[in-house]
């Protein structure tokens, strides 16, 4: 079974996953591609973005440290990444992975590092939320005699 997954998904996948799980599920793969870099890994800042009430109009929450590179396989395939944090490594990384699901490895990375990585952040969502929901409070009213 392959998991279909446009670009903008595996791109925000790579760049939220936790860095050991991103560089197990790759060295997993045995792929060691040759590649040139575009821009080497460099460390900015980005301007992070927000809406009152996620519907408001936007206003600038503040700034975010990131990671971006580009490279360029030896077959061609051009791959960017853009992380949260100083992580060259990972960067270097989700670059890769990029450049490689645009080529003939798609599906076989689909299958196993896409998949695997999509599994793991959502069990990670499921337990913030049961977490979070633990923490929920019910309020109600209790019915007086007099009001029936």
């Amino acid at each position: 079974m392959t998991v279909e997954i446009t670009r903008r998904d595996w791109m925000s996948l790579l760049a939220k996953a936790p860095a050991t799980t991103l560089q197990s599920l790759w060295q997993a793969t045995g792929m060691a591609p040759g590649y040139t870099w575009l821009r080497t890994p460099e460390v900015g800042a980005a301007m992070v973005r927000g809406r009152m009430g996620g519907t408001g109009a936007p206003f600038n929450l503040g700034e975010m440290t990131v990671t971006r590179c580009s490279l360029q396989l030896d077959s061609g395939e051009i791959g960017h990444a853009y992380v949260q944090g100083r992580d060259k490594d990972k960067a270097t990384t989700a670059a890769l992975i990029d450049a490689l699901m645009q080529g003939p490895s798609a599906d076989h990375l689909r299958a196993t590092l896409i998949a695997r990585l999509t599994a793991e952040i959502g069990a990670m969502k499921s337990k913030r939320a049961a977490k979070a929901a633990a923490t929920k409070v019910e309020f109600f009213t209790m019915v007086r005699g007099e009001d029936q």
